[in-house]
């Protein structure tokens, strides 16, 4: 097991984003990940965020638990009292720790708030409009060092219906040249997998005003590259 991260030595004006926590050192998106977060140099920490079975929110990457636990249950189909019971696994593989659990998006955000970190909470669900206010109520006070970020467009739509001044990322897994026009229109940033980047691209995001974030770089080099290319965020489990 690891007992620390991988330091970046200069990270010039690049920000770092603890990637469900510090998920190197952590089972991911457990309050343990997010305060190991806290008590390091990062910028912001990123979590998930799901609605269960009874429509209480919970965070985890995945869809299920499986990946994570010895039960398997999927997150919309399951209680937030029969998620909150499970015990998951440590990074060693054991199930042994006790406080180990599934966070909620309020757990989450507080020890965000106590460590000074923004909130990264990524909107898993489909949301409804009524689904995406209660979210945002639970970020009531905090949402200005709060960034939203989603796969699914319609999800970021339904924050700025309610908020049209949150920072919120367009999450994406490659590249097409319509993006930066698409995000400027919209008035979003970018969080996009780190291998579709280049220079270039960064450039012609940077050059319609447009902030971008990527994931999930894990390689000090590949890091140091990208930092010399002026990306504004770098997302890593191990990285610091």
């Amino acid at each position: 097991m690891r007992s620390d991260t991988v330091r970046i030595p200069d990270h010039g004006n690049t920000k770092m984003v603890a990637h469900r926590g510090v998920s190197g050192l952590e089972c991911e998106n457990t309050a343990a990940a997010c305060i190991a977060a806290g008590n390091r140099s990062y910028w912001g920490v990123e979590t998930d965020i799901w609605r269960t079975i009874d429509r209480q929110y919970m965070c985890n990457h995945d869809g299920r638990t499986g990946r994570i636990c010895d039960t398997d249950l999927v997150i919309e189909k399951s209680t937030f009292d029969a998620l909150r019971a499970l015990r998951l696994r440590d990074t060693d593989g054991k199930s042994d720790r006790a406080e180990i659990r599934l966070c909620t998006p309020a757990e989450y955000r507080k020890i965000c708030e106590k460590y000074g970190k923004v909130c990264v909470p990524e909107l898993k669900s489909n949301f409804t409009l009524d689904e995406i206010r209660e979210i945002l109520d639970i970020y009531d006070g905090y949402l200005d060092s709060t960034v939203f970020i989603a796969f699914n467009i319609a999800n970021l739509d339904l924050v700025r219906q309610v908020r049209p001044e949150q920072t919120v990322q367009f999450l994406s897994g490659g590249w097409n040249d319509d993006l930066p026009a698409m995000l400027e229109e919209r008035k979003m940033d970018l969080d996009i997998g780190w291998n579709a980047l280049t220079e270039e691209r960064i450039r012609a995001c940077h050059d319609r005003g447009i902030l971008v974030n990527c994931w999930t770089v894990d390689d000090p080099e590949k890091a140091e590259t990208l930092i010399g290319w002026g990306v504004d965020y770098i997302t890593s489990n191990i990285l610091e």
